[in-house]
């Protein structure tokens, strides 16, 4: 990437040259246009001073257009590039149609006369080279750092290099005609060349406007849009490419990209897909059209991907009516589905809200997936505030033994460790009343357990839930009970 100072100074000492090789050409034919009265090399005077005015334009272009954006102008400055090639071909046109007037009176009045000299024909080489010369390197920096301003006074000089190579043919033709006598309408070359030079002006003309037109009017690139939606597609996570808009402005392209994605993402995965979608949306654009700055802006929009589950559309549902739900059962009985699961409401709220709540999310599930002809939903009041609790286990030491060796039985010998009991803190009074290690006292469990690193999860879930079944059957007094699940170190 080309630091953004490298490029302005580039952009500006290319066009300065520019500036002044105009200026040397342009004293330079009009002087031998007086001396000899060439009519061709007087138009080619005028173009070289209008010339002059484009290389002014761009050279002011380059300079606002890298121009960081402000508080009046969100996307830049980048347009005045465009407007700079749009007047510039104005110009052009202008300059083709004085010349074409003032041939064909040549032609149909005959009049000045024409001195093919050798200084007629040294000006025209000495332009073609000086040409040749910057029209090659402006169109090398403006491809490099997709600059159009560049780009159309490279393409403007480039026709000069032909359009001059036309007034020399003209007046070689009027040398060898004053030289050979040959017949009076030959003398009438420059004014033929004179026209010739103004369609190649008016050609060069017609192809920059469009361009530039094109730019002013927001025509979205050719084939970018394509490559770019070819490149988000492949893109994991995108369903679909639902729209792309282009614009350019100077050497800066702008594109708006609306993709889906699965409805069922998390803000941080949507977030991560949509970064994803944006670098794949600049390397599409730079495969068209490596030198342009690239600016996306990513549009996501939910969508049933064809890998969606029926329990990750109950979590989706779940969210959109502003509820929980977990530990969900799916089944499939006689050819239908069915589902039920708990779901967690405010606890604040009475029954008869809480089963609207639940009423609709069934319904929801119910619209969504046609194969789901049974859905049963068990309301949960989640505690949300911090409860306060106190570590007993060492006081309940045989209790913590004994819940060892049982979660063992189930896991195998040596897996269980980590035991913490808890205790709610209205309880430690009568601890200290002489009631420590009193088993009917509501407790909580935390249980660590090793299983083999290659059981399966869902295996190793129902091993904790045996576990969790013979503590309650020995120990009925406790609240809740978490098993940590994990495999030996």
């Amino acid at each position: 990437m080309i630091p953004v100072k490298d490029i302005q100074r580039q952009k500006k000492r290319v066009a300065l040259w520019s500036v002044g090789a105009a200026i040397g050409l342009t004293a330079i034919k009009i002087v031998v246009a007086l001396l000899t009265g060439s009519l061709g090399i007087l138009a080619e005077a005028a173009h070289s001073g209008l010339d002059l005015v484009a290389s002014l334009l761009t050279f002011f272009a380059v300079r606002v257009a890298d121009r960081p954006p402000d508080a009046t102008h969100h996307y830049g400055h980048a347009k005045v590039e465009n407007l700079s090639a749009f007047i510039e071909s104005g110009l052009l046109m202008l300059t083709a149609l004085w010349v074409i007037y003032a041939s064909v009176r040549r032609l149909l009045l005959n009049e000045g006369h024409v001195d093919a000299s050798i200084w007629a024909f040294l000006v025209m080489l000495i332009a073609i080279a000086v040409d040749f010369t910057r029209s090659r390197a402006m169109m090398r920096v403006a491809h490099r750092l997709g600059s159009q301003a560049l780009e159309a006074d490279a393409l403007n000089f480039r026709t000069d290099i032909w359009s001059s190579a036309v007034v020399i043919a003209g007046l070689l033709v009027v040398r060898l005609t004053q030289s050979f006598s040959l017949p009076a309408w030959f003398g009438q070359a420059d004014a033929i060349a004179a026209l010739g030079v103004s369609a190649i002006v008016i050609w060069a003309s017609m192809r920059l406007l469009k361009v530039t037109v094109d730019a002013l009017l927001d025509r979205a690139p050719d084939t970018m849009a394509k490559q770019v939606e070819s490149s988000i597609a492949q893109v994991e996570g995108v369903t679909e490419v639902r729209r792309i808009r282009e614009r350019r402005a100077g050497n800066k392209l702008f594109a708006d990209v609306v993709i889906g994605a699965p409805r069922t993402y998390t803000f941080e995965q949507i977030h991560s897909l949509s970064e994803q979608v944006e670098q794949a949306a600049i390397s599409g654009a730079h495969a068209v059209s490596p030198q342009s700055d690239v600016d996306v802006m990513v549009h996501v929009e939910p969508t049933a991907s064809p890998g969606e589950t029926l329990i990750d559309q109950i979590h989706y549902l779940a969210e959109l009516q502003g509820v929980h739900a977990h530990d969900i059962h799916a089944r499939e009985v006689n050819g239908r589905l069915e589902a039920d699961f708990d779901i967690e409401v405010h606890a604040d709220i009475d029954l008869l809200e809480a089963h609207a709540i639940a009423s609709r999310l069934e319904q929801a599930i119910l619209q969504n997936n046609p194969l789901v002809g049974r859905v049963t939903t068990h309301l949960e009041a989640p505690v949300e505030a911090v409860v306060r609790r106190k570590d007993v286990t060492h006081y309940y030491q045989d209790m913590a033994e004994h819940i060892v060796e049982l979660a063992d039985v189930v896991a195998g010998k040596g897996s269980a460790h980590d035991v913490h009991l808890y205790q709610p803190a209205t309880a430690l009074l009568e601890q200290t009343n002489g009631a420590h290690g009193n088993t009917n006292q509501e407790l909580d469990l935390v249980l660590h357990t090793f299983f083999d690193p290659h059981t399966p999860l869902s295996q190793a879930h129902i091993q904790a839930e045996e576990i969790k079944r013979s503590l309650r059957m020995e120990y009925p007094n406790l609240g809740s009970i978490a098993i940590h699940t994990e495999p030996p170190e």
